[in-house]
């Protein structure tokens, strides 16, 4: 069985999506979901679906490394980061290599970095007309959105389409895609 550990910061939506595709699944199970803000929706969501959730503070993220332990516990075989926003700790990257991946709304490395999040980067997508739009899955290193990408998948954008079509075009494929690459991760090792 193979195990996998989600973060997030919001309201959940990629950790309910990726919930449903993996249920009943034989062979993966999410072990967990940690957050880092306590009144993140994401909580209800795992309650609703039955799935543990635990909110940590950053000091217990960044500092003194309860996380870590944590997660050195569990042992996942892939630690997925599903709208999660802070920047993974160094110890944290050295301790899983190979095994934290992120999906960040943008083709990278075209508006990623710090501050490049949700309804900020499909403002920027319409800001600079760009024909196109997507998601980047990929594994994560010490910086916001530089790690090795693991696949791209785009959607076309109309010049008149506003920052919410391109955040709906773009989860249309975050939904599609994310759960298949997690799959794909774990299947393959």
């Amino acid at each position: 069985m193979k195990h996998i550990v989600l973060f997030a910061s919001g309201s959940g939506t990629n950790v309910e999506n990726i919930a449903k595709f993996f249920e009943g699944h034989t062979d993966i199970r999410i072990s967990c979901v940690l957050t880092d803000r306590k009144d993140a929706y994401v909580l209800v969501r795992c309650n609703t679906l039955g799935i543990p959730a635990f909110y940590f503070n950053r000091h217990s993220f960044k500092e003194s490394g309860l996380v870590l332990q944590l997660l050195k516990s569990i042992n996942p075989d892939l630690i997925v980061l599903a709208g999660f926003l802070r920047l993974i700790p160094a110890e944290m990257v050295r301790a899983f290599p190979k095994k934290i991946i992120n999906i960040h709304p943008a083709l990278l490395p075209k508006y990623g970095g710090k501050g490049m999040y949700g309804h900020h980067v499909h403002e920027a997508v319409k800001a600079n007309r760009d024909r196109e739009s997507g998601i980047t899955i990929h594994y994560v290193n010490e910086r916001y959105d530089e790690g090795a990408i693991i696949e791209q998948q785009k959607t076309v954008l109309n010049p008149e389409d506003s920052a919410e079509e391109i955040s709906r075009k773009v989860r249309l494929l975050e939904h599609r895609h994310f759960p298949r690459v997690i799959e794909d991760l774990l299947t393959r090792n």
